[in-house]
Parts: C-alpha cells; structure tokens; sequence
C-alpha cells in the first residue's frame, strides 16, 4: 500500500504563485507515476499533470506554461509550482500515483490518492 501526503497549499492573489508537495511512502513499484488533479465545488475531478518515473511530463491545456510539475526519486516526492494562479485555479489539489510508465488522464486509472490540500485564489 502506498500512502501520498499533500502539502503547500493556501491562499494566494491572482497573479501569484504556489508550489504543492506530496511525498510517497509504502510501497511503490519500480515504475511509478505520479499526478496532480483538482476538484472544485460542483465540478468532477481533472487531470492537471502527471509525471513519469523517467521525468517526461504531460499537462492539461488549461495550466500549460504556467505549471510545472517535477519529481524528486531519491525522495518519492512530486512538486507542482504553479505560477499566474487566476480565480478558476481555486480547488482541492490531490495527488495521485498508479503502477505503470505510462500517464493517464482518466482519475478511475490511479490507485493511490492523497488527502487533498485546498488552494484559493482571490481576484
């Protein structure tokens, strides 16, 4: 079993910044991905980034240029800086990890989920 711990969430001014953490621990297979989603009130939940164990990224197109995600596996830790955070940005972040190479959007296809942390953004 594999248990994700979220942090670095908060509130933030629109044109601000945020980076997220989640670190990994139990018992993560060789090959593991690790992503980022976020539900907002009345909303489903939505792919925003994933990362492979070898560092190749994907991201939605709505963060694309102004999110970063990054992986430490030394540390079984996934970062997500988020720059220019605007109103629609508000949610709850989850982490999120699956066995595989490959990322995938779908959330049903990850089997490890953090707790959530929340991220407001006043306008």
């Amino acid at each position: 079993q594999v248990q994700l711990v979220e942090s670095g969430g908060g509130l933030v001014q629109a044109g601000g910044s945020l980076r997220l953490s989640c670190a990994a621990s139990g018992r993560t297979s060789t090959s593991y991905v690790l992503g980022w989603f976020r539900q907002a009130p009345g909303k489903d939940r939505e792919f925003v980034s994933g990362i492979r164990r070898s560092g190749v990224t994907y991201y939605a197109d709505f963060v694309k240029g102004r999110f970063t995600i990054s992986r430490d596996n030394a540390k079984n830790t996934v970062y997500l800086q988020m720059n220019s955070l605007n109103a629609d940005d508000t949610a709850v972040y989850y982490c999120a990890g699956r066995s595989g190479v490959s990322v995938s959007v779908p959330a049903t296809e990850y089997d490890d989920w953090g707790q959530g942390t929340q991220v407001t953004v006043s306008s």
